[in-house]
Formats: C-alpha cells, sequence, structure tokens
C-alpha cells in the first residue's frame, strides 16, 4: 500500500475518528446514524476506504444489528468497530457485554448527548456510570478514554484499539458532543496496513477465519451452562481488569504542584476547568485540575496522593454527577469532595464553575 505522509488538517472530532480508523488499519465499521456522532459514518463514506485500505463500511438496519456485526467481525480477529451517541449506546449494551464475556476486542465510540430517554442532541456528560461501571449485565468493564481535543479523538481511536486487542475486551472512546462537532487543528496518525489472514491467524489463534488441519475447531462465545467454569472465567476478567488499573491509568495534572483546591473533569469540562485554574489563580486562589484521560481506570492513585496536601476537590460534570462518587471514593473522607454540574445541554463557563469553587470549597 502506498505510503502516506503525515499531515496536519482543520477538522471535526467526528472526522478525525474517522480518518484515524482507515489510517491505523481498520478492518470494518458498522454504524447507524444519530445526532451528534452521524459524520464518522458521513466521513467514512465519503473517504471510500474499500477502494484503498479494503476496509468495509456499511450502515447497519439499527444499533442492535451494528454492534452485533462488530462482535461477528471481531471474532474473525478483524479491527471492528462502531459509533453512535447516548441512545444508541444504550441499545448496543447487550452486544458490549457479550463482547467482554467472549473476550473478544472492538471499539465504540460514544459521543454523548443529553438524557434521559430521547434527550436533547445538545452536548452531555452524563454516560459516564453507563461506560465505566459496565452498562450492560455481569461482572465486566472496559478501558474508557475520554478525549479532551480534536487530536485526542484521532489518538484513542488508534490507542482503542491497541488496549482492546491487548486485553482482549471491547474499549469506549468516551466523548462530549462539543469535542465531536468542534473543529481544530489534527496531525493524523500514519498509514497502518491491515492485517493479512495468514497474520491473523499467527497473531490470535483463537480466531474463527476456518479450520486448518493442525488444530480442533476454534469457538467462541460467552454461554457457560457449569457454574464453576463460569466463576473460573470471570475470574480471569477480574484478573485482567486488575491489570488494566495497574498498567494503562492515564491523566493530566494542570498546576497541582502547590493547589489548595483541585478541580476534577474530563473531556470538555476540562477545558472550562483549565480556563478557570487561570482565572482562580489571577485572584490569588491556588487552584489545580486533574483530567482523567481514562475514566476506566480511573486515576485514583494521584487523587488519593493530593488529598493528604491539598484542602477539597470539586468534580466538574456536565451531568447531575457521577464521576464525583469516584472522586468521593479516591478521597476516602480525607477532605471534603464537592460538585457542579449542569444537564440538558448547558456547558457551564469557567467563570460559573470558579464561582462554585468558591462557594462550596472557600
Amino acid at each position: 500500500m502506498t505510503k502516506h505522509k503525515e499531515e496536519v488538517t482543520l477538522m471535526k472530532g467526528n472526522e478525525a475518528i474517522a480518518h484515524a480508523a482507515i489510517r491505523c488499519g481498520c478492518d470494518a465499521y458498522f454504524g447507524y446514524p444519530i445526532t451528534p456522532q452521524s459524520e464518522i459514518l458521513e466521513t467514512l463514506m465519503e473517504q471510500e476506504p474499500w477502494d484503498t485500505t479494503g476496509m468495509i463500511v456499511l450502515q447497519a438496519e439499527s444499533e442492535v444489528a451494528a454492534i452485533n456485526m462488530v462482535y461477528g467481525a471481531a471474532g474473525c480477529g478483524k479491527k471492528a468497530m462502531t459509533s453512535s451517541s447516548s441512545p444508541g449506546v444504550s441499545l448496543k449494551q447487550e452486544g458490549i457485554s457479550y463482547m467482554a464475556g467472549a473476550e473478544l476486542p472492538g471499539v465504540i465510540v460514544n459521543v454523548m448527548r443529553g438524557g434521559p430517554g430521547l434527550g436533547t442532541i445538545q452536548p452531555s456528560q452524563a454516560d459516564y456510570f453507563q461506560s465505566v461501571k459496565g452498562g450492560g449485565h455481569g461482572d465486566y468493564k472496559m478501558p474508557v478514554l475520554a478525549p479532551a481535543s480534536v487530536q485526542e479523538m484521532a489518538d484513542f481511536t488508534v490507542l482503542a484499539f491497541e488496549l482492546a486487542f491487548k486485553y482482549l475486551t471491547p474499549a469506549m472512546v468516551l466523548a462530549d458532543g462539543i469535542i465531536g462537532q468542534m473543529m481544530e487543528k489534527v496531525l493524523l496518525p500514519p498509514y497502518q496496513p491491515r492485517l493479512t489472514e495468514e497474520e491473523i491467524r499467527t497473531r490470535y489463534p483463537w480466531s474463527t477465519l476456518g479450520k486448518t488441519k493442525d488444530r480442533k475447531p476454534n469457538y467462541i462465545s460467552s454461554l457457560e451452562l457449569q457454574s464453576e467454569e463460569m466463576e473460573r472465567i470471570n475470574q480471569r476478567l477480574q484478573a485482567r481488569y486488575r491489570d488494566m488499573e495497574e498498567n494503562e491509568v492515564r491523566f493530566e495534572q494542570i498546576a497541582c504542584e502547590d493547589a489548595d483546591y483541585v478541580f476534577v473533569a474530563f473531556g470538555t469540562m476540562a477545558r472550562v476547568c483549565q480556563k478557570a485554574v487561570e482565572l482562580a489563580r489571577a485572584e490569588g486562589i491556588k487552584a489545580g485540575l486533574i483530567r482523567p484521560i481514562t475514566l476506566f481506570p480511573f486515576p485514583k492513585s494521584i487523587i488519593k496522593e493530593l488529598a493528604t496536601r491539598v484542602k477539597g476537590f470539586i468534580s466538574i460534570e456536565m451531568s447531575a454527577g457521577q464521576m464525583v462518587e469516584d472522586v468521593r471514593l479516591a478521597v476516602s473522607g480525607k477532605v471534603p469532595v464537592e460538585f457542579y454540574g449542569r444537564m440538558g445541554g448547558i456547558v457551564p463557563s469557567p467563570d460559573e464553575v470558579l464561582h462554585a469553587l468558591k462557594t462550596k470549597l472557600l
């Protein structure tokens, strides 16, 4: 395949995901339109990667169909992904749980909108619980990456595939509608060739590409009727999640070295809080910011460490308060943990966030 130069381009976050998927050797995308993520499917269709890399792009008949197509492709050892927005991701939860139980890698992108129900097409962060606590049934978790820029939309698409295949698990890119729709400069990743069938058979001997004479048939299922064996499967999965917590925590610290008060925020709200930190320090308030990049595994160790030397935390979210519960668990009562958020698609301003800090913690 022809090598392409790296290039800086102005594009939407949704468009960056589509381009990154093509470039990282994705084999198949199965999706369904829903605002505010429809540009992912539209961009993939516009790029026609089936003529360049051979990638399949298909609009399924529903969100349920799309996630089950990802399941099937993943079972063949293929890099497969889907994308949707909040109500559509709710429809995919059964399939995500099936993938977790069958230990299949795949990427799910959720560009969040407000709920509950059909809600609004405006941005939200209220799918945190659904994403990090296992939105489907059973004791499963998955890596959840929270981009805060268009560049990270591209980067985390590539990273999500790496984590999915490293741990044989579904992985999620969890963005809010603002990051999906906003335009910024992005450095697209270099092209990676799609794996050949022989490479897949070698790397992923569990793949169901057809039986060869030297092995028994491969069988993929999340069903196990023997209780003792089902417990062993669960124990193996839980050990894998502990490995993720040990090795895959990602976060960003801003101005925490001498901070008395720390904002905790992800995605768009982290950008708002970064400005609020500047405003606070201009007034002599020593504020800092912890931005979780992985929502699971959550950066609880750094929050626990900061709790020994700061006066308080405030979780800022576009929700009624979800991540704040994980912050409180990490702090474990050592210092106050407060919350401020807006719902319905309303985005708090930096001044609003600073006012919340002053009224709740000072």
